[in-house]
């Protein structure tokens, strides 16, 4: 066991002595400078909520440590009890965990240390810091990260998953863009790790999630953005064919440097959505370009030209990107589905109208579109397990139930919209996949391959368990890499 960190005869009161002899998990709590959480404490239900709220973890006790020793303690007091290792950050794709019946969920949210190195143009932050905090201070530098669509994103999981945001195009996956990663692995061992130290493990972290540690700060490239053309084009739901038609026409002709998303959108009608939308549903077209407002404004004139009613695109820094696609801030109970798409032609559009257009009576929240292709489609040297994605476009939809009843509803809706793009599917991108199943359907065979020999080589006993689970490689099928 590892040491106690904390002396019972002198770091707690008599009152939290007698609470300690009778509540479980006491000897990782005494080992801990930060909380250990159990169904016990009245926070229990609050701590363990993801932002899902649809997923319900019931892991044995929740670590919520403080620096890398808390890690430490909580893998080694696991590993002794016979439990598996979760690690979270920010709570988003929890659901495929499950239960987490008899596994320890260790939190890393108060892992919040951030330094930005402007010269160096790199930045290292700590596992539970978010991308709220981080873009802005690299905007005052003229500097831009990889991040995603919502600042609210954890920075660790976004990026051992793949990350993909609106300057993807240009320079690829987040995942990539990772130099170095300090970690606990399942031998109780702190290390950092980078393309010359354990460079397997290096490789094998970047695309394969939480499968071969407990991550506890990152390292990773930021780069000079100081201004782009970015903004929105806001469309009526019933012009949603002649938009998609006129987006996917664009797409093949689009510069690495231009990134273009599409959402067919229903805004709630509560009141923390602004009125000028609240209620209503649209088309929306949006984009950030890495270049100059009069290129900009003419690689988007033919989908322009279809007369949006509102069109806020402008020059501005990169941290506006942030809040572009208006992601819900606070958890909330969804369904989603997803799909890596080839394309998008005439009849895939028109059968996702018919699923989800003006006239379909859907309900769903959102249908997003992503473009692919750029850097996204190559694998660069030096790359992690995630190098690239397939496919031209990735879709995302997404429904908010309320009850049984409406759950049922909203997933026949997302069913729907899955069949109208079925027959273009190419894979799946695991930081959009919200189900349990079987992860070696993200991975071509050689990388599958290699990341269950790294699971062998760092962690056999299967300690850790990721939101997408690779199991180890049969030991007797290890060799030495050459």
């Amino acid at each position: 066991m590892v040491p106690c960190r904390r002396s019972l005869n002198t770091a707690f009161s008599e009152k939290e002595l007698t609470i300690l002899s009778t509540a479980p998990h006491t000897d990782l709590a005494t080992q801990m400078q930060g909380r250990l959480v159990t169904s016990a404490d009245s926070d229990w239900d609050a701590v363990r909520q993801p932002f899902n709220v649809t997923a319900d973890l019931r892991p044995e006790a929740i670590a919520l440590p403080r620096d890398a020793d808390d890690v430490i303690a909580a893998v080694a007091y696991a590993r002794e009890q016979g439990l598996r290792v979760a690690a979270q950050a920010t709570g988003h794709n929890a659901k495929p965990y499950g239960s987490l019946e008899g596994a320890l969920l260790v939190d890393v949210r108060e892992l919040q240390d951030v330094s930005v190195d402007p010269a160096a143009q790199r930045v290292r932050v700590g596992a539970g810091v978010k991308w709220e905090r981080v873009a802005p201070l690299l905007a005052e530098h003229g500097l831009a990260a990889l991040h995603g669509s919502s600042p609210d994103v954890g920075i660790a999981g976004y990026s051992l998953g793949g990350g993909m945001g609106w300057l993807a195009r240009k320079y690829g996956l987040q995942a990539n863009s990772v130099t170095a990663i300090e970690l606990v692995t399942a031998d109780g061992r702190f290390a950092r790790v980078d393309a010359d130290h354990e460079p397997e493990l290096f490789w094998a972290l970047r695309g394969g999630n939480g499968n071969f540690g407990v991550v506890t700060a990152i390292e990773f490239a930021v780069y000079p953005v100081a201004q782009l053309y970015a903004g929105t084009l806001f469309f009526g739901l019933e012009q949603a064919g002649a938009v998609l038609r006129a987006w996917t026409a664009l797409l093949p002709d689009l510069p690495d440097e231009m990134m273009t998303w599409i959402k067919l959108m229903r805004f709630p009608d509560i009141p923390d959505v602004p009125a000028e939308v609240r209620g209503q549903a649209f088309t929306i077209v949006f984009g950030a370009f890495l270049g100059g407002e009069e290129d900009g404004r003419k690689l988007l004139a033919p989908v322009r030209a279809l007369g949006p009613a509102v069109d806020t695109f402008a020059m501005a820094p990169p941290e506006v990107l942030g809040d572009m696609a208006m992601d819900p801030p606070d958890p909330l109970p969804y369904l989603s589905a997803t799909a890596l798409l080839d394309d998008l032609p005439a009849p895939g559009v028109e059968a996702l109208v018919a699923a989800a257009g003006a006239d379909s009576g859907s309900t769903l929240t959102m249908v997003e579109f992503r473009h692919l292709g750029g850097a996204l489609a190559r694998r660069a040297p030096g790359a992690g397990a995630r190098a690239s994605l397939p496919g031209e476009i990735v879709m995302f939809s997404l429904g908010v139930p309320q009850d049984e009843p409406s759950a049922r509803v909203v997933q026949a809706e997302l069913d729907a919209v899955s069949r109208a793009v079925e027959r273009f599917k190419v894979g799946d991108y695991p930081n959009f996949v919200e189900a349990q199943g079987d992860a070696r359907g993200f991975f071509d065979e050689d990388t599958w391959a290699r990341l269950r020999l790294v699971k062998a080589l760092y962690d056999p006993s299967e300690v850790f368990r990721g939101n997408h689970p690779i199991p180890p490689a049969d030991v007797r099928s290890i060799a030495v890499r050459a």
